[in-house]
């Protein structure tokens, strides 16, 4: 198999879902994953998987937040939504937060000789003219 055929998607008949939303149309939506078979029929086989959405808002810009609910009805996914979408939020600020520091430890600034590797500007930043 070459490296194409290994980056190309391809869906699983074994680990197929139907899903439902359900909104209260006010903080998010549940997603209600419901197993099922290649050929369409229910797969009880499986756990049924609740998934939860919502956004927060970074400034202005509101960022998608997805995340799974631990639970066995809807109704428990529902009480369960507020804990669960605080918890992801929070994973995901601070899963930014690190991207953040770690993209600020790799600038590299003009007049930084010696500084080698990727990023690192030739000649130490010094401009050159021919």
């Amino acid at each position: 198999m070459n490296n194409a055929d290994q980056n190309s998607p391809a869906m699983n008949a074994e680990d197929l879902y139907k899903e439902e939303i359900f909104t209260d149309r006010r903080v998010g939506a549940i997603k209600r994953l419901s197993p099922v078979k290649g050929n369409g029929e229910s797969d009880s086989s499986r756990q049924v998987i609740y998934a939860g959405e919502t956004q927060i808002l970074l400034g202005n810009n509101p960022l998608p937040i997805n995340f799974e609910i631990e639970a066995a009805s809807l109704a428990e996914a529902a009480d369960k939504f507020n804990d669960a979408a605080q918890q992801a939020a929070s994973d995901t600020l601070k899963k930014l937060q690190e991207m953040r520091r770690e993209m600020q430890s790799s600038i590299v600034l003009p007049g930084q000789e010696g500084m080698g590797g990727v990023g690192a500007i030739p000649g130490g930043g010094k401009i050159r003219m021919p």
